[in-house]
């Protein structure tokens, strides 16, 4: 009998230790799950306006252009105007090239700096065409690049500075001092 009283209060303790340390997990997983589905809604959100936000601003890059051809034309064009050449490295899928160059172009204080001491380039990086050939002249292509970034390029085609963007964030776009800056200086630190 004692052995059969022992036998159920260690039963009956189990299963009541069990349900009290199932109640938690559940609740917490019903939590986690609608942490999951808000959070999960919010997202979807985000990548909505941001594939809209995409579609409305125009695409620079070219991911059929011949990279190293096109800047050996601009060196040629950089000497006879005496500019430099300003490369931004990124693709049509970046939302932040696509805003940094909207901003550039739709700035008329910086799109003057711009025109007046740069020829202004989109080097693409895409699936459809990496041109690693073209940034290996300019960078370490195994090291993790966040885009945009920038080269600079003196008239004769040497590389100056490599400039990232990153610094000239602000908010959801581009900070207007800080890119005048770094046009004007040709880098920011």
């Amino acid at each position: 009998m004692k052995k059969l009283s022992l036998v159920a209060v260690l039963a009956l303790s189990t299963m009541a230790w069990a349900q009290t340390t199932n109640k938690p997990a559940e609740s917490k997983n019903s939590a986690d799950k609608a942490l999951l589905v808000k959070s999960d809604a919010a997202e979807l959100e985000a990548k909505k306006k941001s594939a809209e936000e995409k579609a409305k601003l125009p695409k620079p890059y070219d991911p059929k252009a011949d990279a190293q051809a096109d800047i050996k034309k601009l060196v040629a064009q950089a000497q006879k105007e005496n500019k430099k050449i300003l490369i931004q490295a990124g693709g049509n899928w970046c939302i932040w090239c696509l805003r940094f160059n909207n901003f550039v172009q739709s700035t008329p204080e910086l799109k003057e700096i711009v025109d007046k001491n740069y020829l202004y380039y989109h080097l693409n990086y895409s699936p459809d065409n990496k041109n690693e050939k073209t940034f290996a002249q300019y960078i370490n292509v195994k090291e993790q690049q966040f885009y945009p970034f920038f080269i600079i390029l003196d008239k004769n085609g040497k590389k100056i500075h490599v400039q990232q963007s990153e610094i000239l964030e602000e908010g959801k776009g581009y900070s207007k001092e800080k890119v005048k800056e770094f046009l004007q200086n040709g880098k920011i630190l």
